[in-house]
């Protein structure tokens, strides 16, 4: 397939662009920056501007663009370019390939589980109302941009992804160090929903929605073993050998991280998979400690 990948440099996109391209596909970058290779392609939402030419003969894209979350302390300022990063980009490329006479078949776009804010121990599937608060409202209106694709009669699948573990980026690897060193604990009460997912199912999802045209709407991508903050500071530390003492309070997380705090480390979401059971995704790591034992100790790649 020809496909399409914005975001192809972040977590997700500089592993799935080569998982793609060694499955023999003819794979695409969008990217802010100057071309490196044949097949990258400039565009700038923030200036509403799309190579239509470039993007034409497209089977699929997947749109995985935006500001890192947690890369910066939030303000009013720093939440904005938040939304900018999504909603321009989805717009400016939802409504471009709407207009084109052979539009893609497929548009799989990122979103997350953070589309249903704190819910506690609620069980949470694909048909759960979302929640509120900042990223509830960002989540949702990052869906709703891919409106032009939709009424297009483009396939168009939200994967709502969670807490991606790698040691490459993102949460997990910001918690290693302090793990290592013996002063990793649990966040606030413990009792908050960590959905996780690894990073290699992360790219098996996107490849199963890719193949399986029956797949369209929300997608939970998430392990089926949702754990607690307390469950989870207490399988890390068993992979990496350390205790796991040292809580880090709520006031502290929030002194130390302002409302980022509430929306990532102290949030609580149980969320459960059911659209990838329902067609029969095979987890590579359904299991928190198997996860990480393999992330941190045998991870070969895919």
């Amino acid at each position: 397939m020809k496909i399409l990948v914005t975001g192809a440099t972040g977590l997700v996109g500089s592993e799935l662009v080569p998982f793609l391209t060694r499955q023999g596909n003819d794979v695409y970058r969008l990217t802010h920056s100057k071309p490196k290779e044949a097949n990258d392609i400039v565009w700038d939402p923030a200036h509403n501007q799309l190579p239509k030419a470039r993007i034409e003969g497209t089977e699929a894209i997947v749109h995985l663009a935006g500001e890192n979350i947690a890369g910066k302390r939030w303000n009013p300022k720093v939440k904005e370019e938040l939304r900018r990063s999504r909603l321009d980009g989805t717009k400016l490329l939802c409504e471009t390939i709407a207009s084109m006479q052979a539009p893609p078949k497929t548009l799989i776009c990122a979103s997350a589980i953070g589309y249903y804010g704190n819910r506690g121990s609620e069980l949470l599937n694909e048909t759960s109302a979302p929640g509120t608060g900042f990223l509830a409202d960002l989540c949702k209106d990052w869906e709703a941009a891919c409106e032009p694709a939709r009424v297009k009669g483009i396939r168009v699948v939200n994967i709502r992804i969670g807490v991606i573990l790698t040691p490459k980026g993102g949460a997990l690897a910001k918690m290693l160090p302090p793990f290592k060193m013996g002063v990793g604990g649990i966040m606030g009460s413990g009792n908050q929903y960590w959905s996780w997912i690894s990073i290699d199912d992360v790219v098996g999802v996107i490849q199963h929605c890719l193949a399986n045209e029956k797949i369209s709407g929300p997608v939970n991508t998430t392990a089926p073993c949702p754990v607690t903050n307390y469950e989870f500071t207490k399988a890390l530390g068993a992979v990496v050998g350390r205790p796991t003492f040292i809580p880090m309070p709520a006031f502290a997380a929030r002194l130390a991280l302002g409302e980022m705090a509430d929306n990532l480390l102290l949030a609580s979401a149980r969320v459960m998979p059911n659209r990838l059971s329902e067609t029969g995704y095979p987890f590579r790591h359904p299991a928190l400690e198997p996860a990480l034992q393999y992330l941190l100790h045998t991870n070969t790649g895919h």
